[in-house]
């Protein structure tokens, strides 16, 4: 890949995340359901920092994890003087190791740590023309981890394209509240990420559809309720995302700032 597909790609993401007007505003809106000033959280997979940017707004101290050397350098461009917020450059999975991405330089919001989920969205139309190549290695840790050297954070946003149950496979405890992608093509990756949490707690489970921002369910689903939901997706129902939050938590007391850097 050239250095111009390599900027067109950052670019691309840029424009993504931070050009549409009002996005913000319902960011905020969501994530103010699980964050409050104080709060600590994770971005697991941080890539262009928008979240950040949000979970900042909210009062929140932030863990951003990214394995992309042009996105952490972006992040650290953005956020390196911010004290209450710290980028690590690194992959999570289910053992501490180092593994190979697969790197889309005019896409990098597709690039993945997984060959198999690379296999299954081809069927999706709208992964037609994205390119995969070999990249760097990458260190992984485990969420476990950041908890034993961060603390435990209120919420965890992770979006690894296919490598999200892996991440939660290194999780052995509760935690408050969460979110994880889905996609159709490759629903069984969001279905164990649902087994993954029923055997830590008692979940209840709400999704929101592309970057809408908007929970889909008034009322939240129990287990069963989101496995039928996701059950129900077709090809041509778009990505989105599932939040977690555990039964009769409510937003918790302040976390202590990160302090740790890398």
């Amino acid at each position: 890949m050239t250095r111009v597909e390599s900027w067109f790609g950052i670019a691309r993401s840029l424009a993504m995340y931070y050009g549409v007007p009002l996005r913000a505003g319902r960011m905020a809106r969501l994530y103010g359901q699980f964050v409050t000033p104080g709060s600590l959280c994770f971005d697991v997979g941080a890539h262009a920092g928008n979240r950040i940017r949000t979970f900042r707004r909210l009062g929140a101290c932030v863990v951003a994890v990214e394995p992309q050397t042009a996105f952490v350098r972006l992040l650290h461009g953005f956020y390196g003087r911010d004290r209450d917020v710290v980028v690590l450059h690194a992959a999570l999975g289910r053992a501490p190791g180092r593994a190979r991405l697969f790197v889309s330089e005019r896409a990098p919001t597709v690039t993945t740590l997984s060959r198999s989920w690379i296999d299954k969205v081809r069927r999706d139309p709208s992964f037609r023309g994205v390119r995969w190549a070999e990249g760097a290695e990458v260190e992984v840790r485990t969420l476990d981890a950041l908890i034993d050297e961060f603390g435990v954070p209120a919420f965890v946003k992770i979006d690894v394209e296919g490598f999200e149950a892996e991440v939660l496979s290194g999780l052995s405890r509760p935690l408050p509240a969460l979110s994880f992608e889905y996609l159709p093509a490759a629903r069984e990756i969001a279905l164990e990420c649902v087994e993954r949490l029923s055997s830590l707690g008692e979940y209840r489970y709400n999704w929101s559809r592309g970057e809408s921002l908007v929970l889909g369910e008034a009322a939240w689903l129990d287990a069963g309720g989101i496995r039928r939901f996701l059950a129900s997706l077709t090809l041509g129902s778009g990505s989105g995302d599932v939040y977690a939050r555990l039964g009769g938590w409510t937003p918790s007391s302040p976390a202590p700032a990160p302090t740790s850097s890398s």
